[in-house]
């Protein structure tokens, strides 16, 4: 599958990296393929801030941000499953109606900035920021949901697992509180 990527990716000019771990990346470092050994823990990872999702869901991927691709069990079209996006960042969970094979060969190239925040990530390189290493995002400093500005004054490199693990906590607390509960500059409405 990832030779067949690869290829339409080298036809369209969209330069293909291979990370340290040995990892696909692309887009200049705004998406990245998980390594097939990372995938259960990439995926334990999100479904500990989004429980709903448990055995729902198989984690193949991450961009920049740190928000999380996955596969859903529960939205199937055509025998394929469909693709989510996780954001721990925003606390939302958004469904993208394509399979893996389309997210990867249309979605990608023709939507970078709807499927991997494209244009921010160009935003923050041109702030000086980097592309995150393959174990790193560029995550909120005080995430979304916590009422955090969406800009990349807001942003930091991180740890993408510490990240993942942080935003789980801080999801669970916020989803216990009574809806429509103040915290800072947010009301609770759809975490």
């Amino acid at each position: 599958m990832f030779e067949r990527l690869q290829s339409i990716f080298q036809r369209r000019r969209v330069k293909t990296e291979r990370t340290s771990s040995g990892a696909k990346s692309f887009l200049n470092g705004a998406y990245r393929l998980h390594d097939s050994k990372d995938v259960a823990r990439f995926t334990e990872l999100a479904i500990n801030a989004f429980p709903d999702l448990t055995s729902r869901i198989t984690c193949f991927g991450a961009d920049w941000l740190g928000r999380q691709f996955a596969l859903d069990t529960a939205r199937v079209v055509s025998g394929e499953e469909q693709v989510l996006l996780l954001d721990p960042g925003s606390g939302e969970m958004l469904e993208i109606p394509v399979d893996y094979s389309l997210f990867h060969t249309s979605e990608l190239f023709y939507a970078a900035d709807a499927a991997v925040a494209y244009n921010f990530f160009q935003s923050w390189l041109s702030s000086g920021g980097s592309a995150p290493a393959y174990d790193q995002c560029v995550g909120y400093k005080l995430p979304l949901f916590l009422g955090g500005r969406d800009d990349v004054s807001n942003l930091a490199i991180s740890d993408l697992e510490i990240y993942w693990d942080i935003s789980a906590q801080l999801l669970d607390k916020a989803r216990r509180l009574p809806f429509g509960t103040q915290i800072g500059r947010t009301t609770l409405m759809d975490i």
